[in-house]
Formats: C-alpha cells, structure tokens, sequence
C-alpha cells in the first residue's frame, strides 16, 4: 500500500509555500547571516587557541559550547514570533525572579555574586534579560502609537531599571549597562522623541556626582584609571597599559599567529576573555583587527537589514535591538582594550572564552532569523 503524501505537496505549485523553497528557507536559517556567524566563530577559535596558551582542553571546551550555541539558534529559528510575544512577560518574569536569587544565594566568584549554580548547570541570570527587556519592551510597545508617549515612556523605563539595578548590585556593572543599552534600542527604534533624549541625557549627566557616591571603589577607580592608567603602573592600570603595548606592538602586520608575547608571558591579565582583543591586536596587527571588525560590522547590519524586513512593531523593534545589542557589546569591548573607554568587564561577543554570552548571543541571532523567515511565509 503507498503511503500518503503530505497535504501540501498535493497543493499546485503555485499554491504551495513549500514547492520553491530551499533547505535553508524551510530550516528558517539566513545564510548571509548564518556565513558570517561562522566565518567570526571561525575566527575567534583561531585567536583563542593562541590566547589559551595553545592548550587544547580549552579549544575543545569552547568548541563544545560553540556547537550548544548553533543548536539554540537553530532551535530560536524555529519557533513562531507570536510565540516569543505569548513567552515575553514571562521570561521577563522568570528572568526577574532568577536574579533575585542571585543575590540571595548566587556563586561567587572574582569577588562578585553574578552566578546561579543549578547543579549541573551554572549560569548568569542576567544574561537572560539581555533577550527578556527587549522581547517585552517590543511587545508592549507593538499595539502602542509610535513614537511612544511620555507615559509610555515611563512604563518602558521601569522594566528596563528594575533589572538594571538588581544586576548592578551584584556588583556587574558591564551586564547592567548593556541591559540599559538593549532598553534604549527598542525606545530608540520606537522612535523616541529627540527631547526625550535629550533630557535624559541631562539627567543622567546631573545624577553622574550622586552615581559616584553610590558606587564601589573598584569601580571608582576603574574611572580614575581611564583617565589617567599611568598614575597606577602596576596596580589598577595595569591592565589597560599592557593591553594597548600588546595592541601598539603588533604593528601592521602583526607578530604572526602564535607569536604573541603579551599573553604568553602573561603580562596581558584575561587574555583570553575579556582582553582578547588585544590578542588579535599583537598577533595579526592592524590588517587582522580590520578584519575581524569588518565581520562584526556585517554580522551587525545584516541583522539590522533582516530587522527592516520585518512585518510588524514586534518583529521590527526586537529584531533591530538585538542587532543593536550586539554592536554595542562589540564596540564596548574594544574601546574598553583600546583605552577609549572605561574597563567594565564586557567580553568580545563569540570570541571571548566562555559560554553564556555565546549562547545569549546566538539565540538573539536566531529570533532575527525566525522574524525574517516568518514574514516570507506568511507573505507568500
């Protein structure tokens, strides 16, 4: 007896969604984005190796991760827009809740309370809220008129400031700034008034001296240091002086791939985390950091392009902050190695060792993918 055929592939070809598509459309995966996602991880691994001492272990370690990070965006891919609407104010909800844990009995670890150790899984809650103040921002902005209001504003703000402090006690002063940052794109996509930018921009430069006094020393003195690393050789502008030796010395060209002395003679701290840019710096010079900029830009506006496609206010806001989100922890990293910005301890996104990032990371470039493969299906 033969078996029966799927309804659809009993549809004219006309009538039939699936009749033309390729594999890669019916797996709802963009492949400009998909290359360039691969051609930056291919990349990072490179440096890494070098950065990890040449140890294997590590290599191995984070290729696993890499391959955990594919498996979440594919599965992101697959799941519907209305279904991420339907989930946000819960996993904004299970986001909350998860770092009011933290505080109560998170892992400690380089003197902050940042993790949640589950047992066979630890983790930082705060990296769910990178994609949780976003998803819920979209939606409650979706069947808002745009550009918001004043009092819509203020509700926006409130889900944004809530986490942001709560991460900021931990102390996590870098995740608490992205997930400010990951708030504005949404209101900046919104179409937020350029007077309510302005004044808040304000207000954010008088409350600078009350911040001050609410934050720790280290902190402090991680500002001090921007402005001035060299008052502190050997202290707290250690870091960022041999950073920008490692970065200065690699020239044009660079020193070659392992021939760094930087991070081998350990002079450069966290070289193969957050300062791993300067790895890249020393080895492969100003070409090979061109280079990798040039991939993190197209990954970026591709996914920015992909936002524009989108067929609603939900699609279009979450898509574009995620984008945004992503440059901006770029940016973040390498002005903070370069010496242009403050060191707030922010890893280079998919190069950085370490999971969590990349996972958080990878399922956001996942939910672009689902919004942009969505809309062509529903369009057709």
């Amino acid at each position: 007896m033969s078996r029966l055929k799927p309804l659809h592939s009993l549809l004219p070809s006309s009538q039939n969604p699936y009749a033309s598509k390729s594999i890669w459309e019916r797996l709802h995966i963009d492949v400009p984005l998909l290359v360039g996602l691969l051609v930056l991880i291919g990349l990072g691994l490179v440096i890494l190796y070098s950065a990890g001492d040449q140890n294997i272990g590590i290599l191995l370690r984070q290729v696993s991760r890499v391959a955990l990070a594919f498996g979440i965006l594919f599965v992101f891919a697959q799941i519907p827009p209305q279904k991420l609407q339907n989930w946000a104010l819960g996993l904004f909800i299970v986001g909350l809740i998860f770092l009011l844990a933290v505080l109560i009995s998170g892992h400690i670890g380089k003197g902050a309370r940042r993790w949640l150790d589950l047992g066979l899984l630890r983790f930082q809650p705060s990296e769910i809220m990178k994609l949780a103040i976003p998803m819920l921002l979209a939606w409650y902005l979706s069947d808002k008129p745009l550009p918001p209001r004043l009092k819509t504003v203020a509700i926006c703000g409130l889900i944004i400031v809530v986490p942001v402090i709560i991460t900021a006690k931990q102390p996590d002063l870098g995740t608490a700034l992205m997930l400010a940052l990951a708030g504005a794109c949404v209101l900046f996509l919104a179409g937020l008034r350029w007077s309510f930018i302005i004044i808040s921009l304000l207000l954010a430069s008088a409350a600078a001296p009350l911040a001050w006094h609410f934050m720790h020393d280290y902190q402090r003195q991680r500002v001090l240091t921007f402005l001035n690393p060299e008052q502190d050789p050997l202290g707290s502008g250690y870091h960022i002086i041999q950073s920008k030796i490692a970065i200065g010395s690699g020239g044009v060209s660079g020193k070659g791939w392992l021939n760094g002395t930087q991070a081998y003679l350990d002079f450069l701290p966290e070289h193969s985390t957050d300062f791993i840019f300067a790895v890249c710096g020393e080895e492969f010079g100003l070409i090979g950091g061109i280079i990798l900029l040039l991939s993190y830009l197209f990954v970026a506006f591709r996914g920015l392009y992909l936002s524009t496609q989108a067929q609603d206010t939900f699609g279009r806001l979450l898509s574009g902050s995620l984008a945004l989100t992503f440059f901006f922890s770029t940016f973040i990293n390498i002005g903070m190695v370069s010496g242009i910005l403050p060191v707030v301890g922010i890893p280079l996104p998919l190069i950085s060792y370490g999971g969590t990032s990349m996972v958080t990371f990878m399922a956001s470039f996942g939910i672009m993918m689902s919004i942009n493969n969505h809309r062509k299906l529903l369009a057709k």
